[in-house]
């Protein structure tokens, strides 16, 4: 995490400082909202449902497995989905098709990942209008589109609104960017279709339109040789060094200690290009890595790398939802 994210989570001074920049921030974000729903600024209807998965903050909250839940839920139902993304810290602009064995550093790391845990067809793109259009045109079978982030992307219409919080984290202090972590005032929820509150344990008290979600998993596998797994008390006594590039590192690396994992911490800000020199090199030694830092470290770790895959586990309420939507349509 870095400075001005720690700053995010508590009250100081630079709050003070930086408020009149999130006054602005907030004037040019509800001007821009208010000149779409008036119809000053053209929204982009596609000719299938679409279901935006996004949240009001900065930072991971556990967004891409909600899409993967999602597009699971939307499977098993009979459905076709297909998914678009702005392939963040991708190089290009230009809508374009994402396979698991897409180059990360050019279509973005969640987009890889998203393709090779969905099988579905994946389109990224500045643009998520052209990003779907081009998927459409490309796969007729598809019959809805999930959008992976976009809350904010006003330019595509949407027929369900699907937001993600993190119970851990919440919304820091409330203020927008940059004296807060907030895109979008905390009020923007009550838009949504759902509110899908990652960590927030079942059973505990929820407002209506809110769901639970918990990830789960506990079985790693090797990077190199996927075919080889284990279970965590398999590195105990072992040294391990425990590797995160995602928007909340910590989530990473707690959920490893209630698997009863002992390791270094190795944070990376979110969505950074994994080099070599990177990694804690030595073949004596385990590395425990994300699903989303595996796809871009595939090329050059060796046997010592692990990855420990993690499954969102919905509310039944947030499929109930989703699909209610999108027969409406």
């Amino acid at each position: 995490m870095t400075w001005l994210e720690r700053q995010w989570y508590r009250w100081s001074l630079w709050q003070a400082i930086l408020l009149p920049l999130s006054l602005i921030f907030w004037l040019i974000s509800a001007a821009r909202r208010t000149l779409y729903r008036l119809g000053w600024m053209r929204s982009v209807k596609l000719p299938l449902p679409v279901v935006v998965v996004g949240n009001i903050s900065v930072g991971g909250t556990g967004k891409t497995p909600l899409v993967i839940a999602l597009v699971s839920l939307l499977k098993a139902q009979g459905y076709q989905p297909g998914i678009i993304s702005r392939g963040y810290r991708g190089t290009g602009t230009l809508p374009r098709p994402v396979s698991a064995d897409s180059n990360p550093n050019e279509v973005g790391d969640e987009a890889v990942l998203l393709a090779h845990k969905t099988g579905c067809p994946v389109w990224v793109g500045r643009s998520r209008v052209e990003a779907g259009l081009a998927l459409i045109g490309c796969h007729p079978q598809v019959d809805v589109i999930v959008s992976d982030d976009g809350l904010q992307h006003y330019q595509l219409a949407r027929d369900v609104e699907v937001v993600v919080v993190d119970a851990a984290r919440w919304f820091g202090n409330g203020q927008l960017l940059p004296a807060g972590p907030l895109r979008e005032p905390v009020w923007r929820l009550k838009r949504a279709d759902a509110v899908v509150i990652n960590g927030w344990l079942p059973g505990a008290p929820l407002k209506r339109r809110e769901f639970t979600m918990q990830l789960t998993g506990d079985l790693l596998y090797n990077l190199r040789n996927p075919e080889l797994q284990a279970r965590p008390e398999v590195f105990a006594g072992q040294r391990v060094h425990a590797v995160a590039g995602i928007g909340h590192p910590e989530r990473f690396f707690t959920y490893l200690k209630k698997l009863g994992m002992r390791f270094t911490e190795h944070p990376f800000p979110d969505h950074h290009p994994f080099a070599p020199q990177d990694l804690p090199w030595h073949e004596s030694e385990a590395i425990v890595m994300t699903e989303k830092d595996a796809v871009k470290c595939a090329d050059f770790v060796g046997d010592n790398a692990w990855v420990l895959p993690v499954e969102a586990k919905l509310d039944p309420g947030v499929g109930l939802a989703v699909l209610e939507k999108i027969k409406e349509r």
